[in-house]
């Protein structure tokens, strides 16, 4: 779901200032006093708690602990899933957090003064999964107050595209019933426009960054219609859109049944220059499907199903490494949902549950 704004920032993302240079590598840096004072001998240890033969990964806890040290050294950096850990003794612990079996890169450099060494090791870690924040939707009538807001009105109040439908907080619209989120647009006159329809969001009052999204949900049928389940930047105030960021986990465009998108905007990719893949899927709008993003510091997943459709590989320059909430919402025609079926009546998006996984 493309969020357009008449003014936008584009931010120039800087690399970290004398981080970890090439793997192997030493400096002098412009000295010419000897190399007795350039640290050497650079050696990264990782303890994975809780390794045994029938957990050669570890325990489940994602907790290591690691030793870097190097002759004639006075300090470390240590690059762990694009964060940096600076330490004098060498001496740390790390948490990962992402579920599963995953194969990280520990990038280490070792300071005295301007001159350094760096390397690298490839530690695989294992992480048993849990649900760190969810939306069952169990209860009957307005969502989740403490989770949910509305955002309301029409493509005046910054989201653009060129929408037809008028959102609002009607029950009408948006609801909590039988355990399933219902979003539902319909035909009608509504303070200007022709369709009315909703759009709930966590901004400011929750927030990823990282780990496994899991929704399950049945998709509205009829030309015209345009259902997402999506994400943004926390810091979309504070830069606007693009440089947000924004996530598309889940797009069907009614006038193109059952294909799924999931696509990234960011600064120089956005509008229909977004980065996005696409699969089709049968009977997305008769019974519900899972629509799971997996998401750390290297890379973006997008799912159907289980089924593996889409993959983005992440980097420090993108805004996917800051924090981001969530949008659901079903709009009426615009730039990417096209031209409304005149027999259009009524359509609802429904969700049974959204999950995180840590």
């Amino acid at each position: 779901m493309k969020y357009l704004q008449s003014k936008y920032t584009i931010i120039l993302f800087l690399g970290l200032i004398s981080l970890i240079p090439i793997t192997g590598c030493s400096s002098d840096g412009g000295g010419n006093d000897g190399q007795s004072d350039t640290p050497s001998n650079l050696v990264i240890t990782a303890d994975i708690v809780g390794t045994s033969t029938a957990n050669p990964n570890g325990d489940g806890s994602g907790l290591v602990h690691f030793n870097v040290s190097a002759d004639n050294a006075t300090s470390y950096k240590v690059l762990i899933e694009g964060q940096t850990i600076n330490t004098t003794s060498g001496v740390f612990s790390y948490t990962f957090t992402l579920s599963g079996v995953n194969t990280y890169t520990i990038h280490a450099s070792a300071y005295k003064g301007s001159k350094f060494i760096s390397t690298s090791i490839n530690i695989t870690v294992y992480v048993v999964s849990s649900v760190v924040w969810s939306d069952e939707f169990n209860t009957d009538g307005a969502p989740d107050s403490s989770k949910w807001s509305y955002e309301t009105g029409t493509g005046d109040n910054g989201w653009g595209n060129n929408e037809l439908q008028y959102y609002t907080n009607r029950p009408e619209n948006v609801k909590v019933e039988n355990g399933v989120l219902k979003i539902t647009a319909r035909k009608e006159n509504y303070s200007g426009s022709n369709y009315t329809s909703a759009r709930i969001v966590t901004r400011d009052k929750y927030s990823v960054k990282y780990g496994k999204i899991e929704m399950r949900a049945k998709l509205p049928a009829g030309g015209g219609t345009w259902p997402a389940l999506w994400m943004l930047g926390n810091n979309l105030s504070a830069v606007g859109w693009p440089a947000c960021g924004e996530i598309d986990i889940m797009e069907h465009v009614g006038n193109d049944l059952n294909k799924i998108h999931g696509t990234l905007h960011y600064p120089n990719h956005f509008g229909g220059n977004g980065v996005s893949g696409s699969v089709v899927v049968p009977g997305v709008t008769t019974s519900f499907h899972l629509y799971t993003l997996k998401w750390n510091a290297s890379y973006l997943k997008f799912y159907v199903d289980n089924q593996l459709f889409h993959t983005f590989n992440n980097n420090s320059e993108t805004p996917f490494n800051d924090p981001f909430f969530f949008i659901f919402n079903c709009a009426i025609g615009g730039n990417f949902g096209g031209a409304v079926d005149p027999n259009f009546t009524s359509a609802t998006l429904e969700v049974d549950y959204v999950r995180v996984f840590n």
